[in-house]
């Protein structure tokens, strides 16, 4: 069975390339990335761990979000695993920041 990740011989059509993409688009992916290294080198978790996180995305999720919000999306599922935020804390923290923007 195959998961949202796994788009292998799905049949869903042709990869985008955009020839110049950037490593980055946003500022904040770099945070993340930033984030992920001090999680691995810090030994917090596993890459495997980490892409389990990911791999357990909902199809809609994963789908409509890009990469590097895989990756906050594992991120975040780790801090509330080890008790170090919750969910309420994320989505209290999530409203402050989209209100700031608005």
């Amino acid at each position: 069975m195959n998961a949202a990740h796994d788009v292998g011989g799905m049949h869903i059509g042709p990869i985008a390339i955009e020839i110049d993409e950037p490593v980055f688009h946003e500022q904040w992916e770099k945070d993340v990335l930033s984030f992920s290294l001090l999680v691995f080198m810090g030994g917090f978790c596993t890459v495997d761990e980490f892409r389990h996180w990911i791999e357990k995305m909902a199809p809609a999720h994963y789908f409509g979000t890009v990469y590097y919000e895989h990756w906050l999306f594992s991120i975040e599922k780790l801090l509330v695993k080890y008790d170090l935020v919750t969910e309420q804390e994320i989505a209290q923290k999530m409203a402050q920041l989209s209100a700031e923007v608005a």
